[in-house]
């Protein structure tokens, strides 16, 4: 029979494990439990490959903070995250898990590069960033990775999506030869495995056994819809819906001002982010997500990029995703810690070979939802004991979007009813120049 893991028979020192305890840990995930020891050991490069919401950041993160002394001048390691969110939420879980002081910063694009470089020369034991805004400081000299000693993409697949992959490679060349190189993922695209034997040496690859056991409390529903009627029909199942706390992807920030705008209507509690949103702004938003002030977000999958939140409900897929892997990196929000979750994927009939795809590479099945009218939708229900299950998401805290920079809401077909306006116009101007002419 095999011993039950403990943080206490890891390794980690006591600093750290009086930390794990204050923050809540109770025992590891099968990903910490098997990339902690290997990371403590200092001899071999990794590849970790596990679901969304398993506990990668803690699976580096710990052994991290462990292994490194404080008051450096230069970085000893680099973290690299695609989106500034997920560096945010790096470096506030690296605080959080270490007792020593020691000097984090967080580099990305949105934020004040000068007061970056002057953390930067005030010293840093840690460094996490986006791909880009690390890039920009190494040109201009103010940081230096000569003498790092763990080099750690987190969420490297999507990374390699986005097409960080030139930025990368750079930034591995400006950095020492004697480093050991750590590459998390939810998915082991091809990329990945090109990448890994380019960079890394004497490499171990551990992937969990349980890497869809997250899917498996995950109910994958699907609508097939025209296009003309996906807005229609996406609002009429939230408002039968008893509790939505989740999140909407769309593929454009056009799509998603236009999606938030259509539920806005009809449900009160919804906001969106993008990549054009103010970084001040995107923290309040998502501040507000997490405290279920909002329960639904309308997002890009860029901008969802590290957002971290528990107890959702329901993920949404207004666009359809453009892979499998972006699949579960999206539907790997919900159906954590035990709880069931559900998917819905509203696809058009070109687009509904996708399930068969999905369906095949992670063996799930997808259940038929019939939501042409409000009559007919199928209501889902929960068994989840969330005390705001039985509420109804208008329910929720009336919000003020009067003074937001926002689109017309009057309208009942938002900007078609803009454009009707200006033909109207246009209209009475040429019959107008017609009459005159006639005279």
């Amino acid at each position: 029979m095999n011993k039950i893991k403990t943080f206490k028979n890891l390794g980690l020192d006591k600093n750290i494990l009086f930390n794990i305890e204050k923050i809540g840990f109770e025992k590891p995930t099968e990903i910490q439990e098997r990339v902690i020891p290997y990371l403590l050991e200092k001899k071999h490069d990794i590849i970790g490959v596990a679901q969304t919401g398993t506990g990668k950041t803690a699976a580096f993160g710990l052994p991290l903070v462990n292994n490194i002394m404080p008051n450096n001048h230069t970085p000893k390691a680099i973290v690299l995250a695609p989106t500034r969110e997920l560096a945010l939420q790096i470096s506030k879980e690296l605080k959080r898990y270490s007792n020593k002081k020691l000097n984090l910063v967080c580099l990305y694009g949105g934020a004040s590069i000068n007061l970056q470089v002057k953390e930067l020369k005030r010293g840093t034991d840690i460094a996490v960033g986006t791909p880009g805004r690390v890039l920009d400081l190494l040109k201009r000299r103010v940081l230096n990775l000569n003498g790092i000693d763990y080099f750690i993409l987190d969420e490297a697949d999507e990374m390699l999506n986005m097409g960080f992959i030139e930025d990368i490679e750079s930034i591995f060349r400006s950095s020492n030869r004697n480093k050991r190189v750590l590459l998390f993922s939810a998915t082991m695209p091809q990329k990945i495995k090109d990448l890994s034997k380019k960079y890394m040496k004497n490499q171990i690859i551990v992937e969990t056994k349980n890497k869809t056991e997250n899917l498996k409390l995950v109910e994958h529903c699907y609508v097939k819809t025209k296009f003309s009627e996906k807005l229609e029909n996406l609002v009429n199942i939230l408002k039968n819906e008893h509790y939505v706390y989740g999140i909407i992807f769309c593929r454009t920030k056009v799509e998603v001002e236009n999606v938030a705008r259509a539920i806005r209507r009809k449900i009160d509690s919804v906001d969106f982010i993008h990549g054009d949103i103010a970084q001040r702004r995107r923290e309040r938003i998502l501040e507000s997500f997490r405290r279920q002030k909002i329960t639904l977000l309308v997002a890009t999958d860029v901008a969802a990029r590290g957002i971290d939140v528990e107890n959702l409900t329901h993920i949404i897929n207004y666009s359809k995703p453009n892979n499998t892997e972006t699949y579960t990196h999206r539907v790997g929000r919900t159906g954590r810690s035990g709880k069931k979750g559900i998917a819905i994927s509203f696809l058009t009939p070109k687009e509904i070979l996708f399930l068969k795809e999905v369906e095949k590479t992670m063996n799930v099945k997808f259940r038929r939802l019939e939501s042409s009218s409000r009559k007919n939708s199928e209501k889902i229900s929960f068994n989840n004991d969330s005390p705001n299950r039985n509420s109804s998401s208008r329910d929720s805290p009336k919000r003020n979007y009067s003074n937001r920079n926002t689109p017309n809401r009057d309208s009942s077909n938002g900007d078609d009813s803009n454009k009707n306006r200006k033909r109207k116009k246009k209209f009475n101007k040429n019959h107008k120049r017609d009459k005159y002419i006639k005279k």
